[in-house]
């Protein structure tokens, strides 16, 4: 419930400026990088399970902290530890699907994971924006603060490391090729990150737009951002059935959900009306079904056996860098530059990020010499 209205709290509790914004924002991502990184050698030391667990409760209180820091240094820094401690948890939970699913559900353990997710975060910014309303600011920390702690609890008591499977204990991986050494792999990102720094427009700079430019309250964010999470937690299932039984490539699907989110930022510069904004927000949550899954799916592919966390804790890394460079930028672009011509780069990054797919695509075809 945070996250979507951390830039909102920023700027209208605490009157910090978009410059400033974008600084905190960057924190947020250089927390989620070294968060992930370190989420993933402890994966690979200790285990997912005692990662998650700690990840979950440490990061709820976190939350509940954050609001009594007032100064801009304090924030900054504040952000930062919690992303460190919050982002721990993804390459970890990444391994833990790739444990205890079979390997022909995979793709759709993951869709079940962020169903899992995305049904929380149906109701989270539509509560959000009530709690705001209600309670102010201080009530939403409070409240998401208490559901991760719930949430860490909830993980000890159901799952039990004593029934987990054996490939889920850490090995000795001396054999194993290292991420940073897998060439293939390396260029996936690029693409991975490019992705990532437009999509997370939607959460930093898309809901200062929706509130400066089309007047919209706090509540009807929630609500449109609830949207979101909504069709994602009734569609995401059936669509990645649906692709599976296609011949279409794993590739060149992550490269049509990245031109809808490409697009989406399109139809915001297309007039002032109300109707764009749940046209592009459906066309960014369709892109971000058929993205998130298959480029989860195909990091787990390619990861090398016994260095999962640490292929995985790269893949996240990736995406953190979008926290990192992507709130950032788009905040001083917005400052500088206004909402058109900022929607208009985005765009232009999703085409750069769709070249380095296919790109990647083309390599695995001349290796396999075959049309994937």
């Amino acid at each position: 419930m945070v996250i979507p209205f951390l830039s909102l709290y920023l700027s209208e509790d605490l009157s910090f400026s978009l410059e400033r914004i974008g600084w905190i924002m960057s924190a947020f991502g250089l927390g989620s990088i070294l968060g992930s990184w370190l989420g993933g050698k402890l994966t690979d030391k200790i285990g997912a399970y005692k990662v998650m667990y700690s990840s979950l409760l440490l990061s709820g209180l976190g939350f509940i902290l954050l609001q009594t820091l007032k100064s801009f240094p304090a924030v900054i820094f504040g952000v930062f530890l919690i992303m460190v401690v919050a982002d721990m948890f993804r390459p970890a939970v990444y391994v833990a699907i790739s444990a205890y699913s079979k390997p022909e559900n995979r793709t759709r353990s993951i869709s079940l994971v962020r169903l899992a997710v995305n049904l929380g975060f149906s109701a989270g910014p539509a509560l959000g924006g009530l709690l705001i309303t209600l309670l102010g600011y201080s009530g939403l920390f409070w409240i998401d603060g208490f559901t991760c702690i719930i949430a860490g609890i909830l993980l000890l008591w159901i799952l039990n490391p004593k029934r987990r499977p054996e490939q889920e204990i850490p090995k000795e991986a001396d054999t194993a090729l290292s991420p940073y050494k897998d060439r293939a792999f390396l260029f996936m990102l690029v693409g991975v990150f490019l992705f990532g720094f437009i999509f997370l427009q939607y959460f930093s700079t898309v809901p200062l737009y929706y509130k400066q430019i089309h007047q919209l309250s706090e509540g009807s964010i929630g609500l449109l951002l609830a949207m979101n999470g909504f069709v994602l937690f009734v569609l995401e299932m059936p669509l990645m059935k649906f692709l599976e039984q296609r011949t279409s490539s794993t590739i060149k699907n992550i490269i049509t959900g990245i031109g809808l989110i490409a697009a989406s930022f399109v139809i915001l510069n297309l007039g002032n009306w109300p109707g764009q904004l749940v046209i592009g927000m459906l066309m960014m949550t369709l892109g971000e079904m058929i993205t998130f899954p298959l480029s989860n799916a195909l990091a787990l592919q390619m990861a090398q056996k016994g260095k999962q966390g640490s292929y995985m804790a790269l893949y996240t890394i990736a995406f953190s860098m979008g926290h990192l460079f992507g709130h950032n930028t788009g905040m001083q672009l917005v400052s500088l530059k206004g909402f058109d011509l900022t929607w208009w780069i985005m765009t232009g990054l999703g085409v750069v990020s769709i070249l380095f797919f296919m790109l990647l695509r083309a390599r695995e075809e001349k290796q396999s010499g075959v049309t994937t």
